[in-house]
C-alpha cells in the first residue's frame, strides 16, 4: 500500500513538473514580461520583454492591411489559443504631437518629440527580440479599447500589455534610429497595394526599429512595404538617426514622399500638400524652426528641451489631456529620458547598456 501512495505521489510530482516545463517554455517570456510592468508616474508605465517577439512569422505570413487582421493574429500569438483578450480600435482617432532633431556643440544628435492627445495611459516597451534590434517604444494603450478604467495593473492587465510588441507610436533602437508618428493634415488614409509586404502605420514603426540602424535603411524599408494608415487619419513619420540626418515621410495619394526637415508637426510639409493641416494659431513647427535656424542647428542638450518644452499643450478642461508624454532621444548614445503630462521635474531615462530582464 505504501509503495503504491509513493508511485502515485511521485506519478503527480512528475506530471507536475511536465506541465511547469511545458508552461515555462510555452509562456516563460510572456510571464515574465507582463511581471515587468511598473508604474512611473500618472498615465506611465513601464514593461520589459525579451524572446521570440512574433514579427518574423508575421512577416513570412506578408503582413496585415487592417487592425482586424493583425487582432486574431496577436491573440494566437500570446495565448496559443488559449483566452481571447477583448482588443479592439476606435475607427478615427486625432492627436496632435511635434519633434526637432539638433546637434549638440559636443556633437550628440538628439531628438525630442512630444505626444499630445485628449486621453492617455502610455506604455514604454524595452524589446529585446531573438532576431533585430533592441528598441525601446511607446504606445497609448486607450487606442486598445481594453475598457474606460482600463490599467496595465494585475497580472491579467500586465499579460494585455504584451501588444505593445505590435504597436508603436514612437521609439529608438540600439543603434540610435528614432522615429515617431504624427498625424498630418488631412483624414485622406493610405493604402497601397502593390502586392508588397502590408503594414499598418503602428506595426510599421516596430518593424523599422527592429531592421534599420540608420534613416537610409529606414526608408528603404518603407519603400518595401505596402502602407497601410490605422485608425482613421492620415501620419507622417519623423525619422533621425545617429549621423544626424532628420526627414519627414509622407504619404500623397498612395505614394511615399520624403522631406529632409529637422522638425514636424501636425501639417503637410512635401510640395505636393504643403501646409494643408496648418491650423489658424496653430505656430508649434515654426517656433521649433525658428529656434533650430537662430541656433543654426547647434543647441545644447537643456536649449532642445527647453525648445520641445515650449511646445507641449496644457490640459484644456475634461476633454483634452495635453501632452501625454515627451521623449528627449539621444541618438549618438542611444538612450531616451521620458516625462509624463508636463511633469518636467520627474524625468525617466532608459539606455541600452543595463541588461534587459
Amino acid at each position: 500500500m505504501k509503495k503504491k501512495i509513493l508511485i502515485a505521489v511521485g506519478c503527480v510530482i512528475g506530471l507536475l513538473v511536465v506541465i511547469l516545463v511545458w508552461v515555462s517554455f510555452t509562456f516563460g517570456a510572456f510571464i515574465e514580461g507582463a511581471m515587468s510592468v511598473k508604474k512611473l508616474d500618472e498615465g506611465l508605465y513601464y514593461m520589459e520583454y525579451s524572446g521570440d517577439d512574433g514579427f518574423d512569422e508575421l512577416i513570412a505570413k506578408g503582413g496585415v492591411r487592417t487592425y482586424e487582421e493583425l487582432i486574431p493574429y496577436i491573440i494566437s500569438f500570446m495565448t496559443k489559443g488559449f483566452y481571447e483578450p477583448p482588443i479592439s480600435t476606435s475607427d478615427t482617432i486625432r492627436y496632435g504631437c511635434s519633434s526637432l532633431t539638433i546637434r549638440t556643440p559636443e556633437d550628440s544628435v538628439i531628438m525630442g518629440r512630444n505626444f499630445d492627445y485628449p486621453s492617455a495611459t502610455g506604455m514604454i516597451l524595452r524589446c529585446k527580440p531573438t532576431k533585430g534590434y533592441e528598441t525601446i517604444t511607446t504606445f497609448n494603450t486607450d487606442f486598445c479599447n481594453f475598457g474606460e478604467k482600463w490599467k496595465p495593473e494585475g497580472f491579467a492587465n500586465q499579460y494585455m500589455s504584451l501588444v505593445n510588441l505590435f504597436f508603436a507610436l514612437d521609439g529608438i533602437n540600439e543603434k540610435g534610429l528614432a522615429i515617431a508618428d504624427l498625424v498630418a493634415g488631412d483624414n485622406v488614409e493610405t493604402h497601397q497595394n502593390t502586392g508588397k509586404l502590408s503594414l499598418t502605420t503602428s506595426l510599421a514603426i516596430c518593424y523599422v526599429l527592429k531592421n534599420a540602424a540608420n534613416v537610409d535603411e529606414a526608408l528603404k524599408l518603407l519603400r518595401e512595404v505596402d502602407m497601410q494608415s490605422d485608425i482613421g487619419c492620415a501620419h507622417h513619420y519623423a525619422i533621425s538617426d545617429a549621423m544626424g540626418r532628420s526627414v519627414a515621410v509622407e504619404y500623397v495619394d498612395n505614394e511615399m514622399v520624403v522631406v529632409e526637415t529637422p522638425a514636424v508637426a501636425n501639417h503637410y510639409l512635401c510640395e505636393q500638400k504643403k501646409n494643408v493641416g496648418l491650423l489658424k494659431g496653430d505656430d508649434r513647427y515654426d517656433r521649433l524652426m525658428n529656434r533650430f535656424n537662430n541656433a543654426t542647428g547647434v543647441m545644447s542638450s537643456s536649449a532642445l528641451n527647453e525648445s520641445i518644452m515650449s511646445v507641449t499643450q496644457k490640459t484644456q478642461g475634461d476633454n483634452f489631456l495635453g501632452t501625454a508624454w515627451t521623449m528627449v532621444m539621444n541618438l549618438t548614445k542611444p538612450s531616451v529620458t521620458y516625462y509624463s503630462r508636463r511633469h518636467f521635474d520627474k524625468p525617466f531615462y532608459f539606455d541600452f547598456e543595463t541588461s534587459c530582464q
